[in-house]
């Protein structure tokens, strides 16, 4: 059996699109959706509705953790656009779901991202495709539970949830074999990014399910250039599936 994994995609249905081929099946860890692109800052929404010139700025300023002033900068240009905030989004994630989401092979089992609108993916998840949000499935002998969304962060990203309410899905998996999760486990080594500068916001719950159950497998994605991808905890390998946008490379596991 060949499983391989996938995890912010942001925007690249191309390298989705192939993402499946010589696999059984798919696993999709979220934030399919490009907002803004730190690395080129021309590619997302942002640059698309602002301009490149107002997306510089709001990288150095988020960069900088400046966030106080990135979101008045966010305000200010919103104000200046003849256009519906939450209309405006809305469409543009539309479009990029369309065009993603027709990329998935069949079977994938997907969940959300911290930057992903849990409640338009009904509308484009096809058959093939399920969606588990505290939810376990079984793949080829081996359950595989599935945690979506981020914990509540300054960047105030679409789908960030409370601590109660992550470890609440956490618990609701139960033992499994592989715990899937967009966020990583709250583990230093796992949630410095490098190139950001920064430690991300890791769950201590998916921590405490791993030395309370011992999973062969941890994945996630989320930290796009983490100090440490593969580190063991216990009887548990924990790998950084990688930054799907950039690499366009799927992880695989066999068994």
């Amino acid at each position: 059996m060949r499983v391989h994994v996938v995890s912010d995609v942001h925007g690249n249905a191309g390298a989705l699109a192939r993402a499946g081929e010589g696999a059984d099946a798919l696993i999709c860890l979220g934030d399919l959706v490009l907002f803004l692109d730190y690395a080129d800052h021309s590619r997302g929404i942002f640059p698309d509705l602002f301009g490149v010139e107002n997306a510089d700025l709001i990288v150095a300023l988020r960069t900088a953790r400046r966030f106080d002033e990135a979101r008045d900068l966010g305000r200010r240009l919103w104000s200046e656009l003849d256009v519906d905030r939450d209309t405006a989004i809305e469409s543009a994630v539309r479009r990029q779901y369309a065009e993603l989401f027709a990329a998935l092979p069949t079977p994938t089992y997907a969940t959300y991202g911290n930057v992903d609108v849990p409640g338009l993916w009904p509308e484009y998840a096809r058959p093939g495709t399920t969606v588990l949000d505290g939810g376990r499935a079984e793949i080829g002998g081996l359950v595989f539970g599935f945690v979506g969304g981020g914990l509540r962060t300054p960047m105030r990203t679409p789908y960030e949830v409370s601590d109660e309410e992550y470890a609440a899905k956490v618990e609701a998996l139960g033992d499994v074999d592989v715990l899937c999760s967009h966020i990583p486990p709250d583990v230093p080594e796992l949630t410095y990014d490098t190139v950001a500068r920064r430690f991300e916001r890791g769950s201590r719950a998916l921590l405490d399910a791993i030395h309370r159950t011992r999973p062969r497998y941890a994945l996630f994605g989320h930290v796009h250039q983490p100090l440490v991808r593969r580190m063991r905890i216990g009887a548990t390998e924990c790998v950084n599936v990688g930054h799907f946008a950039s690499t366009g490379r799927p992880w695989a596991l066999e068994w």
